[in-house]
């Protein structure tokens, strides 16, 4: 706008003025609303104030200053390395100039949004020491109405901090001096570990927020000073709705079910809409009989006092680690003529649940179809499943002969052999003795990027179609022998994660346990066991002389003493005459090469109209360089992390392991512009307005899929003088 304009009319004018010409909502920014941020010369601004863009999750962006025919021209604006190395998954706040992020060690940084210019940092360990945990995926910012009061909440181990955005001081009133224990939502006299990885949503004055560890329950907090405001328990207490779907007991022994991928709001509504996790144990259900609601469920919740108001569960008596993976989204269709406000639930196999969002009427039939059932001793698998008539699944349901890999005439031949004598049986195959691939994989389908959604009622998400194997172990030697204390305990606890043979799975994020002890004290080890690190969980369930069993098998030590006779009854325990069985550890099946064992693709991205429940197109996300060069098309790989979607037409995405960010024609699924990385942007991206230039910013990390890890931010934006629509 020409300076001599801007003269010549009011603030409000320019701003809406402004509007028009970059064709997106735009916030005002004045004296009084940009306190705490740096100096601008513009009258306006656009933020991403909001965890994935908004309460729905949409992922959507009004700005359109970027847009198809320039979005070729886009360089880098600024870069910030946090210095760290780690899974840096921040979806990054930017309000009134200034861009908040949390780093893979959860400090929190503040940041000139338009220069990357550091304004300020935070680090956790300076008020509470110990393991702050890794993957966080964003923050909360919550003003009043008048914008007097503002505050940042962050999670870090199992504590929330409240933060003032402009200064990053705790904010004494909130909790006790300026944090609660996340535990002592759920019981304040006896706090479970819980901790967050994903961040609450805010209604009103209300910070309603999930969790990782501990039993399955919602809370809503007051945002001013921590105290618990309602609850609601996932795993129902006697005379509540759902009850009667696990033993009777359950609720005082079970765990799981925390939703840990986060919420979406329909504020005018006052609806919160829950996406749940598996119960635990996650392959075997011999002690928690029944359907078990609410695990893996949809649930609609009135956000003012917790009350039910509607659920949907996608995975009954859930086997296979199918938690809901990502929030809810939000979004408005046209259905049968009429215009629908729905709620989109994607899943780990790879399937769209769309409902009504107000009644919990699905938009298509779902069916119960049969599915196979268990062999192991103890077990009551669920009979059938529920799959959506429409829309069609985003992904292979399951590996034929078909499905060999084609990268090498090797590769072809390994391929089958291993599917002929470990068959895959489609998306609930149940555990048993005998290995199984497992496809779609543990990690998906769909993942906790998930999806987003523009305002035609079109939906883009990014699949993984990796195969993994299945399989589940004794908890006894093969002559029936008992193992030895602690080791049982081992493999029920500790050999998903870190293997049988206690090798680990860095690919997955899970270290070696072997000489651990040369890494670190047996003291610290066991803090870790029960307060969590990294992508371990608490575990401070477990009985201390079980712990101690545990870390003597695991240091190769000599077995402590057993207090009271406790040995005893852990030798009962193993020896009884019911088979117990633990599961034989998260692997990718992946050839020599080191690629997915399947023919490609190995990622997608995808668009579906869901307004005819059709999907519109699907293209390879990533490529391997060195397979591409031997001739072989894009393969796609495998990959974490969400897409945004603009008026502009575009869609950016990160995500895959070849340190590549994209961006996409939202009409064609073209590939309109690409830039190389530091690190793979396992993140997913935001974007911004500040002094007029738009930005798209992503944490890139890398980390996943065995690829090397950091801790940058890079922004983009249009060369100036900018190029207009």
């Amino acid at each position: 706008m020409h300076p001599l304009l801007v003269q010549m009319i009011t603030k409000k004018a320019a701003a809406l003025l402004c509007c028009q010409i970059l064709g997106t909502s735009v916030a005002v920014v004045g004296a009084e609303a940009s306190r705490g941020a740096p100096p601008t010369n513009a009258s306006y601004d656009a933020d991403w104030a909001v965890y994935l863009g908004n309460k729905e999750r949409s992922l959507y962006s009004t700005l359109q200053q970027i847009n198809r025919s320039n979005v070729a021209e886009l360089k880098v604006a600024w870069t910030y390395d946090t210095g760290e190395k780690g899974e840096y998954q921040a979806n990054n706040l930017i309000i009134r100039g200034v861009l908040y992020t949390a780093t893979p060690s959860r400090r929190i940084v503040a940041l000139d949004a338009a220069t990357g210019r550091e304004l300020w940092i935070w680090d956790p360990a300076t008020e509470k020491p110990g393991s702050a945990g890794a993957r966080q995926r964003g923050l909360v910012y919550w003003e009043n109405s008048s914008g007097g009061e503002q505050r940042l909440l962050t999670a870090a181990g199992p504590y929330l901090f409240a933060l003032d955005p402009k200064t990053g001081t705790l904010i004494p009133s909130f909790g006790q001096n300026g944090s609660i224990r996340l535990g002592a939502s759920i019981d304040a006299q006896n706090p479970p570990n819980i901790s967050l990885n994903t961040p609450g949503i805010i209604y009103k004055d209300l910070l309603i927020l999930g969790g990782v560890g501990g039993p399955g329950a919602v809370r809503a907090l007051d945002v001013r000073t921590g105290e618990r405001r309602w609850i609601f328990h996932l795993i129902p207490r006697p005379g509540e709705v759902g009850h009667d779907t696990w033993p009777p007991e359950a609720y005082k022994t079970a765990t799981g079910l925390m939703p840990w991928p986060g919420q979406s709001l329909d504020e005018k509504r006052g609806i919160v809409y829950v996406a749940t996790k598996t119960a635990e144990p996650d392959f075997y259900g011999g002690e928690r009989h029944g359907m078990n609601l609410f695990a893996n469920c949809l649930v609609a919740l009135d956000a003012t006092t917790g009350k039910r108001l509607w659920h949907f569960q996608i995975v009954h008596h859930d086997l296979l680690d199918k938690d809901l993976p990502c929030p809810p989204i939000l979004l408005t269709v046209t259905h049968r003529g009429q215009k629908i406000d729905a709620v989109a639930q994607g899943t780990k196999h790879g399937l769209l649940f769309v409902f009504n969002r107000v009644t919990g009427e699905p938009l298509w039939p779902v069916e119960e179809r049969a599915v196979p059932q268990s062999d192991l001793h103890g077990e009551k698998s669920w009979p059938t499943q529920p799959f959506p008539t429409k829309p069609p699944p985003f992904m292979r349901q399951q590996y034929t002969e078909a499905d060999v890999s084609t990268i090498s005439p090797e590769t072809q031949i390994m391929t089958l052999d291993r599917i002929r004598a470990s068959p895959n049986f489609g998306p609930f195959p149940t555990p048993s003795l005998n290995e199984t691939i497992m496809f779609p994989g543990f990690d998906g389908g769909m993942e906790w990027g998930g999806g987003a959604a523009d305002p035609e009622g079109n939906y883009y998400v990014n699949i993984n179609e990796m195969p993994w194997i299945l399989q589940m172990v004794e908890t006894r030697h093969a002559d029936g022998s008992p193992l030895a204390r602690g080791e049982k305990e081992y493999m029920i606890y500790c050999a998903a994660c870190h293997g049988l043979d206690k090798k680990g799975n860095l690919a997955g994020g899970f270290p070696s346990l072997i000489d651990v002890i040369q890494r670190r004290p047996r003291d610290q080890i066991a803090l870790i066991t029960k307060q969590g690190a990294g992508r371990m969980p608490a575990f401070d369930a477990i009985l201390e002389p079980q712990r101690e069993a545990i870390l003597d098998y695991v240091l190769g030590e000599s077995p402590t003493p057993a207090p009271n006779g406790a040995g005893a009854t852990t030798t009962a325990t193993t020896a009884r005459k019911a088979p117990e069985y633990a599961f034989g550890g998260f692997r990718r099946w992946l050839d020599k090469e080191g690629y997915p064992a399947i023919r490609p693709p190995w990622g997608t991205l995808n668009a579906v109209d869901l307004n005819t429940g059709q999907i519109k197109w699907k293209v390879p996300l990533g490529e391997y360089r060195e397979l591409t060069a031997r001739g072989i098309p894009p393969t796609g790989t495998e990959n974490y992390g969400g897409p945004v979607v603009t008026a502009g037409g575009l869609l950016f995405i990160g995500a895959s392991a070849d340190e590549t960010f994209r961006a996409f024609d939202t009409s064609t699924g073209s590939i309109l512009w690409q830039a190389s990385l530091p690190f793979s942007g396992n993140a997913t991206p935001s974007t911004y307005m500040v002094h007029g230039r738009q930005f798209v910013v992503i944490s890139a990390g890398g980390g996943k899929s065995g690829r090397p890890a950091g801790g940058h931010l890079v922004a983009f934006s249009l060369p100036e003088p900018l190029t207009r629509p």
